[in-house]
Formats: structure tokens, C-alpha cells, sequence
């Protein structure tokens, strides 16, 4: 299993240890927890041969560049705060990719001890909160103990945009994040990938153990950089459509077949809306994100 991923440089977990490996030929296209074939090499480096079958991918993109982020995912976990100020239109974004590929959603709001910003974080996360999508309020000053326990076993992955407080959360779950990331900047002689790769950690339970004798789940955490952008132009207008969960009763609904959602007559979806079934601030969403889309679309014809 793949384990951390930096350019052409990944770590390679086997049941002899860890490699440093390399694909073979010039493309690069893995990313953390993927299963791959592996041909050693002296002084514990490698070359990946070959991709197993994937669960799942989460990947952003744009109109000229994709970005791999995790691979066989169970739960993609988006990190908010009660401050700074978060996006909403971020969380759909995630939460659409999520979906275009089966992964669940679980919203963690941080710093809720801040009481004071507490009621306005939840309101913007109202409306994904209606729609049946978990969220988790927890500290991770105060160490995240909730957390910890709901994420036993399940194949996860942080997101979140920056100065969320995810990496302190990430340290009040796996004490040994700090120690790894200095380790891998040391390997690769320079500090500037500390913030730029993912890896991949397994999801220890409490000393007491999960009730059945053992001490350590079979889950796994993936830290993942801050981020400010999530692109998603590899998803068609109705894939996209498709991963909006409270869209998906009226879709094929509308007069016209080719119905582009816009203010066509017998619009099923803009009825939603009217109704109060689809919320005015995910409309927003759905539409800036479609019409991004459409953008990179035009400036890349070969999406």
C-alpha cells in the first residue's frame, strides 16, 4: 500500500517494510492508499510495476491539471472551523466529489470551545446537516476523543482548507504525525514538501482496545495539505447533478429532456428550489461549480 505520495516519490508499505519507490516510465499516476505491485531493489528502494484495482479515487481537477488525492476510501472527512471563517461552497465541493465516487461524507467542525462563533458555524453547516450528512463538533485542542472513536475502522481521509486546525488535529489522533513528517523532509533533503504530500496513517484505538482484545483497528487516516481550490472538471453537468443527493428525486423530472436547469420551463429542479425541497445556498453551489465546469470545458475540449 502505498502510504505517502510526494511527485514521483512514493512510500511503499510491504510485509518487509517500508520502500522508497518510483514508477516505471515517466507517467505517475498513484496515490496515497493504493494497492500496488512492487519490485525491490537494494538499500530498501523500489519500483512500482503495476496499480491493483481501486476501490475508489478522489482527484481534483481543472481545465489542464488533475491532482490525485487518495485512493479505496471508505469516508472523506471535511474539516471546518468555528474561525478563521470556512467556505461552504469548499464543503459542497468535497462533498461532490465524494459522491461521484462513493465515498461517505463526515463534516468535522473544529474549535467548537469557541462559543462565541459556535451558533454562525452552524448555521452555514444547516443545510448539509439536513440533508442526512454527519457532523461532528469536537476540540481538537482538547483532544478530539469523539473523533477518535467514530473513525475506528473506517479507511478515511482529511480535507480542509487551511488554518482549519487539521493538522492539530491530526497530531491529537496520531501522536506520531510531527515525528513522520519531519522524517520524510529529512529523506527528501528539503522542507518545502512537508505541506504538500499526503500520508497515510493506521487508526490505533484506545488502550483498552475495541472490545474484542486487540489494541489496533483495522482503519487508516490520510493527512492530505491544506487547500484552497477543489476543482472538478473531469465531472459532466450531470454527474455532477447526480451528486447533489437532494437533486436526485427530480432529476429526469423536467419537460424537456435536454434541460440545462437554467430557466427553461418545466424545469423540475428550479421547481425544487421554488418548493423549498432544494436550498437557495446549495442552488448557488450546484450552479458556480457547473458553470466552472462549463469554463474548463471550453478552454480544454478534451475533457
Amino acid at each position: 500500500m502505498i502510504v505517502a505520495a510526494f511527485g514521483r516519490h512514493y512510500e511503499v508499505h510491504t510485509a518487509a517494510g517500508h520502500l522508497q519507490c518510483y514508477p516505471r516510465g515517466k507517467k505517475s499516476s498513484y496515490a496515497c492508499g493504493d494497492q500496488v505491485e512492487v519490485l525491490r531493489g537494494g538499500d530498501g528502494q523500489g519500483v512500482i510495476e503495476a496499480l491493483n484495482p481501486r476501490r475508489n479515487l478522489l482527484w481534483r481537477s481543472d481545465a489542464f491539471r488533475e491532482k490525485l488525492i487518495a485512493a479505496n476510501l471508505s469516508h472523506i472527512v471535511i474539516v471546518v472551523a468555528t474561525e478563521p471563517g470556512f467556505s461552504d461552497l469548499l464543503v459542497s465541493r468535497c462533498i461532490a466529489a465524494a459522491e461521484s465516487q462513493d465515498i461517505t461524507p463526515l463534516i468535522v467542525l473544529n474549535k467548537a470551545d469557541i462559543a462565541d462563533r459556535l451558533p454562525a458555524a452552524r448555521a452555514q453547516l444547516a443545510p448539509f446537516r439536513t440533508l442526512g450528512y454527519e457532523v461532528i463538533e469536537v476540540s481538537a485542542l482538547q483532544g478530539a476523543a469523539a473523533l477518535r472513536t467514530r473513525l475506528h475502522a473506517l479507511h478515511a481521509i482529511f480535507v480542509g482548507q487551511s488554518g482549519m486546525g487539521k493538522s492539530t488535529l491530526t497530531n491529537a489522533l496520531i501522536p506520531e504525525a510531527n515525528a513522520a513528517t519531519r522524517e520524510i523532509s529529512d529523506a527528501l533533503d528539503s522542507g518545502k514538501h512537508t505541506t504538500t504530500f499526503a500520508r497515510l496513517y493506521p487508526l490505533a484505538t484506545d488502550d483498552a482496545g475495541g472490545g474484542d482484545g486487540s489494541t489496533q483497528s483495522p482503519g487508516w487516516l490520510i493527512d492530505s495539505p491544506g487547500l484552497q481550490v477543489f476543482g472538478l472538471a473531469h465531472l459532466s453537468a450531470e454527474d455532477l447533478a447526480e451528486a447533489f443527493v437532494e437533486f436526485r428525486p427530480f432529476l429526469g423530472q423536467c419537460r424537456f429532456r435536454d434541460c440545462r436547469h437554467d430557466n427553461e420551463p418545466g424545469c423540475a429542479l428550479l421547481a425544487a428550489v421554488q418548493a423549498g425541497a432544494i436550498h437557495p445556498r446549495r442552488w448557488e453551489h450546484f450552479r458556480a461549480i457547473r458553470s466552472e465546469i462549463a469554463e474548463a470545458r471550453r478552454l480544454n475540449p478534451g475533457w
